[in-house]
């Protein structure tokens, strides 16, 4: 059996099998919520645009949809 894999909350910092949940990595609707609230109040930017060099280490990686699962399974 495999152990959850326990990560704190991006907003409030309680730590839970989140990824588990409907609202992974958050512990709530409420904290995803206040985390959007963040993104479009501009309080969270990307701090420079991505360029090609900054995804040269992802290169070899294999294609599919593995890869947005949080376990690589």
């Amino acid at each position: 059996m495999r152990q959850p894999a326990l990560i704190k909350c991006p907003t409030c910092k309680k730590q839970g099998d989140w990824f588990a949940g409907p609202h992974g990595p958050f512990c709530s609707h409420r904290c995803r919520l206040i985390d959007l609230g963040k993104w479009l109040g501009e309080e969270h930017t990307i701090s420079e645009p991505l360029r090609p060099g900054h995804l040269e280490h992802n290169a070899d990686l294999p294609a599919g949809d593995h890869l947005d699962r949080p376990d690589g399974d």
